[in-house]
């Protein structure tokens, strides 16, 4: 007696779900530029290393004997596997079965695959083509009714923020719930071209009379400037690398620590060329990422969210082997001015870091919020407040570097000052309430207008107060802990990381990623 018979029913079944949409529809697919689903898996994860969750679910019809006749997979593929070792959690859409809407799903999947990575603390990666388990005018013809719309399992979703690393690819047109599975992670990425988001595509949208082609409507372009998608990449070999790369940084779960890799690089090593990074004149700008790849362990840093929100950079990089979230100025974007965008992603990426317990670093030049009609029309005060807020909620240690600027209450937010954390300043600090050029006129109003020369009074008590506002003189008070040399920022930091390191707390955070 054997059992053979019924294995060998499992194998077909498994080589007909392999067949997906059939060799038309997986031509048209890689004709537009894409990979079959099973491509992209084999691609992300380490060789040969694939679990399938679910390997015959599908929608099937039967002879009278109880023979198949034709089977239609499930369009989502789910299971196990590991990316540089590290086992993950992979979901991947198949365009190819009915564009991957709901009426081809099986929904038991989609919520199986969301709390396999919930239950087993493991990072999930979604590969997102279509509507990703969303709907289909099509199915009300299908099941014979309507139905009130509802996401069965998003519970989960909302909980594996605050439990587990996700990842979301928009791999293809992706829309409705496809689109909302993107946004719903830590870190998404889109192919320039061949991916585009949407609420509603091209053809809802020509409803409402806006004749728009795919990418017009939601393309990377869109959504990487709008903070809706972190980064775009040019084809989908480079998305699963950035995957490869976001997950080396975190810890498979908040249960656990992110873990520290063999130091390549020497703590001590100082840059000489840091002594004049920052130029004399205040006006002038420099390239912070140039000073961050300095600092950090060589070739380590990683950043995320480049395009929007550009007058603040955000990534990982590593500190004598010790992943750190990075944080920095860019002067180039509104002089490193807070705008709305910027002030949204830094709550973001905060939550990030005290989320999976990553030490910060700041390195800090903000003149303030942007000022101007623009800036208020965009509410940068409410958008600053929760950044700040999310600073001040942060519980991971944190060191700040005032590289230059700190002023008003943006500057405020470069830490939390109400608690411990380490900070330094550069020579080339500069600080205050106001920066003095544009609170002169106002604070000194009636002086002004009692000159003989108003022009060269202003100038005489600009040159006086700019004499009084040397960071020296604020050391001196102890209002700054401590004046470094420039070169010596890549030696304190890899201390800070060292110190760090033991203060780390597991656990789920007091509150959860804001997507």
């Amino acid at each position: 007696m054997s059992w053979e018979k019924e294995i060998e029913e499992l194998r077909k079944r498994q080589e007909l779900a392999k067949k997906m949409g059939g060799p038309e529809k997986l031509a048209r697919h890689v004709n537009a530029g894409k990979l079959p689903v099973r491509d992209r898996i084999n691609k992300l994860l380490d060789n040969g290393s694939f679990q399938e969750v679910g390997s015959i679910t599908g929608k099937v019809e039967y002879d009278e004997d109880g023979n198949i006749i034709q089977m239609q997979p499930a369009n989502l593929i789910t299971g196990r596997g590991k990316i540089n070792g590290q086992t993950v959690v992979v979901a991947g859409d198949d365009f190819t079965v009915r564009g991957g809407a709901n009426d081809a799903g099986i929904r038991e999947k989609l919520v199986h695959v969301e709390m396999m990575a919930n239950e087993l603390q493991l990072p999930l990666v979604r590969l997102v083509d279509g509507t990703g388990g969303g709907g289909s005018v099509k199915t009300i013809e299908t099941e014979g009714r309507t139905y009130i719309p509802a996401v069965r399992g998003w519970e989960v979703v909302v909980d594996n923020l605050s439990t587990v690393p996700v990842v979301g690819l928009a791999l293809g047109s992706t829309a409705g719930l496809g689109a909302a599975r993107v946004a719903a992670s830590h870190y998404s990425v889109m192919v320039k071209e061949t991916s585009q988001m949407f609420v509603a595509g091209p053809p809802v949208v020509a409803r409402i009379g806006e004749d728009l082609g795919k990418n017009e409507l939601g393309g990377s372009d869109i959504h990487t400037r709008n903070g809706a998608v972190d980064d775009e990449v040019d084809t989908e070999e480079e998305a699963f690398e950035r995957v490869s790369q976001f997950l080396s940084y975190l810890p498979p779960s908040v249960y656990q620590l992110p873990e520290r890799q063999d130091p390549n690089d020497d703590p001590e090593r100082a840059d000489d060329w840091l002594i004049k990074a920052i130029p004399r004149n205040p006006r002038q700008v420099y390239k912070m990422r140039k000073i961050i790849n300095s600092v950090v362990d060589r070739d380590s840093f990683f950043e995320m969210g480049h395009k929007w929100g550009r007058s603040v950079i955000t990534g990982f990089a590593r500190l004598d082997g010790w992943p750190v979230a990075v944080m920095a100025s860019d002067p180039y974007h509104y002089a490193g001015a807070w705008t709305s965008d910027a002030a949204d992603k830094v709550l973001r990426f905060v939550d990030l870091c005290q989320t999976f317990h990553l030490p910060v670093v700041h390195l800090v030049d903000i003149p303030g919020f942007r000022v101007g009609l623009e800036a208020e029309k965009q509410a940068t005060i409410r958008h600053g407040v929760r950044a700040m807020t999310a600073v001040f909620q942060a519980t991971v240690p944190w060191c700040s570097i005032i590289v230059r600027k700190a002023y008003g209450v943006a500057g405020a937010a470069h830490m939390n000052a109400s608690r411990f954390n380490l900070r330094y300043a550069w020579p080339s600090g500069d600080w205050g309430s106001l920066p003095i050029a544009g609170g002169l006129e106002a604070a000194y109003k009636a002086e002004l207008e009692a000159a003989d020369d108003p022009a060269a009074k202003l100038q005489e008590i600009e040159d006086r107060l700019n004499r009084l506002k040397s960071p020296f003189r604020t050391a001196e008070k102890f209002m700054v802990e401590e004046i470094i040399d420039p070169r010596e920022t890549r030696k304190l930091l890899c201390e800070f990381a060292e110190l760090a390191a033991p203060l780390r707390k597991t656990g789920r955070p007091s509150f959860g990623v804001r997507p």
